[in-house]
Order: structure tokens, then C-alpha cells, then sequence
């Protein structure tokens, strides 16, 4: 027992990111091929997000799903981190609670990304379609566990209805 409660946890590695990242194109909406499931997400189908580049330079997000048959959606506004090529992003959610948002693999033609935090803990594949090929989620799979992740974890999202 005592062991157990002083087990110390895995050690966080922060993933590295993408070189650089157009905004302009990253905009637009991405739906989630398969997640570490959060808990916020959980019973929820049909996960998407919606970015929209803003005026005034930053992104606003909107985050969906449909959950017992009702849509569920939270509202965010997400903003590049300094001297990162827009791949580290701030995203701020009610005001007070703020998210880390890097895109850590994508697609030459921005038809998906990969997305996880600084500790690694959360990950996401996403795509500009609700399905995505077996063969490139295998590649996406592949590429993120040689960076380090755990695709073990990964729970593929429900885009059906």
C-alpha cells in the first residue's frame, strides 16, 4: 500500500512540434479521428472543431459534439505562442481557464494534424473529413509513436450517427 502511494508519476516529456503552421489554412473544420479520450468528451459522437481566423489575429474556436442526441458545444478563443511558427497555441476557454494547443504532425496539405499538450498526457488526430483511411491513420500512428506517444491509448471518435 505504501508503495503504491508513493509511486511517483512518468515523467512528462514534452513532444516537439511542427516546423511552422499557416493559420489561414489550419482554419477551417477538423473533425476527430481518435483522441486519448477526455474526460469532457466522453459519450460524445460526432467531435469536431471549427477555427476561424479573426480580425483582430487570433483564432476563434467552437468545439462540438452530439451527446444523448444533443449537440454539446463550448466556444474558445486560441492565440500563437511567440517565436513558434504558430505551431504552440494558448487557447482561452471561459476567460479563466486556459489550454495548450501544439500541433505536432500535419499533413503537407493540411488534410489532418496531430495535437497534443506539453506533457504529452492529451493527443488528438484530426481530419478535414469525418473518416480517414486505416492506411494513413496507421502512418499517423506510426509517426506519433516514434515521437514518443502511447497510440495505445488512442479511442477512435464515433462519426456516425
Amino acid at each position: 500500500m505504501l508503495k503504491k502511494m508513493f509511486r511517483k508519476k512518468p515523467v512528462a516529456r514534452e513532444p516537439s512540434t511542427v516546423v511552422s503552421v499557416d493559420v489561414a489554412r489550419y482554419c477551417g473544420t477538423w473533425y476527430e479521428i481518435a483522441s486519448y479520450a477526455p474526460k469532457e468528451e466522453r459519450g460524445c459522437i460526432k467531435t469536431k472543431a471549427e477555427y476561424t481566423l479573426n480580425r483582430e489575429g487570433y483564432v476563434d474556436v467552437r468545439n462540438s459534439c452530439q451527446k444523448k442526441g444533443r449537440e454539446k458545444s463550448v466556444k474558445a478563443k486560441a492565440y500563437s505562442v511567440p517565436n513558434n511558427g504558430n505551431a504552440k497555441l494558448k487557447v482561452h476557454f471561459f476567460r479563466f481557464f486556459k489550454g495548450d494547443y501544439w500541433i505536432v504532425d500535419l499533413a503537407d496539405d493540411y488534410s489532418w494534424a496531430a495535437v497534443s499538450t506539453p506533457t504529452s498526457r492529451s493527443l488528438w488526430i484530426l481530419s478535414r473529413t469525418p473518416y480517414m483511411e486505416e492506411s494513413v491513420y496507421d502512418e499517423i500512428t506510426d509517426r506519433l509513436r516514434e515521437k514518443g506517444f502511447d497510440t495505445d491509448r488512442l479511442v477512435k471518435t464515433d462519426q456516425k450517427n
